[in-house]
């Protein structure tokens, strides 16, 4: 596969919320979390953020085409304190997408191990052997047959990469206008990857107040 080359985003990155210990953002889709290696791939989350913020780390990331909302730390011990938040899987996300076809359950689980694809970078895959554990639950939100999609609720309990894009293909659902993870259909049906990172919920890591912080989908 040859090196992607992120076009130009011309999206903006909207501050959410913002304190001096951390931030939250609104990412557009199109824009890398961190810059690439190759200087064609400079634009990202994080440069942007570093020209008004000298000392903002990420905390976590989001694919190139997801949008939503992300966690920004303002200092070493905040992103320290956070990232243990992540790992300790205290951090509660929801994302909103859109699948291809209709969904014959309302809700359920999708519990499948993703392992890098070694043989075909930058793709993951579901591996029994060497994959590690994933979990994604979904619940419908609606339903809508003429355009042959359904909107979806998905609560990732794994944060494994690319998770919800493979879980997605793997049920025969893939997220409307995925590259990576799709079937002969479901890429071409939107202009951009329909998923959106709609709710994190953390704990303020000074003050250890519990914040659920919604950012609405644009789709």
């Amino acid at each position: 596969m040859t090196e992607f080359i992120a076009p130009p985003c011309d999206g903006v990155i909207e501050v959410l919320y913002q304190d001096e210990h951390l931030l939250l953002i609104n990412k557009p889709t199109g824009l890398l979390s961190l810059s690439g290696k190759n200087p064609l791939n400079k634009d990202s989350v994080h440069y942007r953020l570093v020209q008004d913020f000298p000392t903002a780390t990420l905390v976590h990331r989001l694919d190139f085409g997801t949008s939503g909302i992300m966690l920004v730390a303002l200092n070493k011990v905040v992103n320290g304190l956070l990232t243990k938040q992540f790992q300790q899987r205290t951090v509660s996300k929801k994302y909103t997408a859109v699948l291809h076809g209709d969904l014959i359950n309302d809700l359920g689980d999708i519990e499948l191990p993703i392992a890098k694809d070694s043989e075909h970078f930058p793709l993951m895959k579901i591996c029994h052997s060497t994959g590690k554990p994933a979990l994604s639950q979904y619940q419908v939100i609606s339903r809508h047959p003429q355009r042959l999609c359904t909107r979806v609720c998905f609560t990732p309990i794994t944060g494994r990469t690319h998770q919800l894009r493979l879980h997605s293909q793997q049920i025969g659902h893939p997220i409307l206008g995925c590259d990576l993870y799709r079937n002969e259909n479901s890429q071409q049906m939107s202009d951009r990857l329909m998923l959106h990172a709609t709710v994190l919920s953390f704990t303020h890591p000074l003050t250890e107040q519990r914040i659920d912080f919604v950012c609405s989908s644009p789709f």
